[in-house]
């Protein structure tokens, strides 16, 4: 992750009920296109982009980075949940913190998917870097993502305008993992 040494990276894979949290592979390059191009997925994210231009850009292995897992079921890339620090000249609520992050299929939306991914990978990072908070920005209008970002303990820190809409930004206060297995 940037910034979050001494956090090793790749770790072991995380194994939940039903989803597995890895890094990617090659095979996961065409669910990265469609992520990233999913007009749906980017209804709160400015829009999606071009397919062809995300297919000439995109490398052979999309999202490999510290803090990037691959959220897979039964074998299938759902989504992505990303971990990273952000820059200082951010926001000072979140300067500094951790941010979660996560896109996921529409196909795989309401299942609670996401909320299990990003519990496990919130465990993940209260193992790693015990005591640090996490932040996760969200526009308001994005009901569902306020929701989840509230069942998974954020709390409302400020609201703000940017990118021609009002956000959000919450804060998850250092918890212990659990419930989380490795393999």
């Amino acid at each position: 992750m940037e910034d979050l040494s001494p956090v090793v990276w790749p770790p072991e894979p995380i194994v939940t009920e039903r989803l597995v949290l890895r890094e990617s592979e090659a095979r996961d390059r065409a669910a990265f296109v469609e992520l990233f191009a999913s007009p749906e997925v980017h209804t709160y994210l400015g829009g999606p982009r071009p397919r062809d231009e995300i297919e000439r850009e995109m490398s052979g292995v999309p999202g490999r980075r510290p803090g990037s897992f691959v959220v897979e079921l039964d074998g299938t890339m759902i989504g992505q949940i990303l971990l990273r620090r952000v820059p200082g000249d951010s926001r000072p609520a979140a300067a500094g913190k951790a941010d979660l992050g996560y896109l996921f299929l529409p196909r795989a939306w309401g299942r609670g998917y996401a909320k299990e991914a990003c519990a496990a990978a919130l465990g993940w990072f209260a193992g790693a870097l015990p005591g640090e908070p996490v932040v996760l920005h969200t526009q308001t209008a994005n009901v569902a993502s306020m929701r989840l970002a509230a069942r998974l303990g954020f709390t409302e820190v400020e609201r703000f305008e940017a990118w021609g809409a009002e956000q959000w930004l919450g804060m998850r206060s250092p918890v212990a993992s659990g419930g989380v297995l490795s393999r």
